[in-house]
């Protein structure tokens, strides 16, 4: 595991738990508004944590952590993550994935592993858009599609997620998202934020008004929780 970032106590990242968070190093896609762009671009420059540093610190934590988010970067490219989520759970601490659901073989196995207690995917945009938020040319949108399916078998809890733009996403994209994952157990919007590590900070995001608007046209699709995360 490239592990480049730590975050020891978070009651944010993990709903409904303190948790420890921990960052991998690389990223398949290249979402220009990624607040963490240095995971993305400049993770082979960032001193990674040893597994002995991270396990030290979730042994003197174990009794006030629930459990560990794992972020990236993307973490399902790493080849031994399987291996190192054994190890998180022997702890008896619970672990929430975070994933952009590229490798739709890794969720399946560790879904199929009982090693996941929470996933949380991103939908970076409706089918027929999706290569302008990930920046990639012509990507075969079919693994996220799996994945998506996947993790709506799943019995585990789950959420999928937007990170909302006004200049990459139009207020009626929305109702071919809903239609994509219609009968969802979660749909959070994620409003926009600037940070230091954007990776292009030319973007914005709507209004209050407008994310309402966006959450009726969601409701039409029985996704069970609809909400936006976040907004000032």
């Amino acid at each position: 595991m490239r592990i480049v970032g730590l975050m020891k106590t978070t009651l944010l990242d993990y709903p409904d738990k303190v948790a420890s968070t921990i960052f991998t190093g690389g990223c398949n896609f290249r979402c220009p508004y990624c607040h963490n762009g240095d995971l993305v671009l400049d993770f082979a420059n960032m001193e990674p944590y040893s597994e002995e540093e991270i396990f030290e610190h979730l042994n003197k934590r174990k009794n006030t952590l629930n459990g560990v988010c794992i972020t990236g970067g993307e973490p399902t490219l790493q080849a031994d993550l399987p291996e190192f989520i054994k190890k998180v759970k022997d702890l008896g601490l619970l672990v929430k994935l975070d994933s952009n659901g590229t490798n739709p073989d890794m969720i399946r196995k560790l879904l199929d592993d009982k090693l996941l207690d929470y996933i949380a995917m991103d939908i970076k945009h409706c089918k027929e858009r999706y290569n302008e938020v990930a920046c990639m040319k012509n990507y075969n949108i079919k693994p996220i599609e799996e994945s998506v399916n996947i993790i709506m078998n799943s019995d585990i809890d789950y959420e999928f997620r937007t990170t909302v733009t006004r200049e990459l996403h139009d207020i009626n994209d929305f109702a071919k998202i809903g239609e994509w994952i219609a009968g969802a157990r979660a749909y959070y919007l994620q409003p926009y934020k600037e940070s230091e590590q954007v990776i292009s900070k030319i973007f914005s995001t709507y209004s209050s008004e407008e994310f309402d608007e966006i959450i009726n046209i969601l409701n039409n699709y029985n996704i069970e929780n609809v909400g936006v995360r976040a907004l000032d």
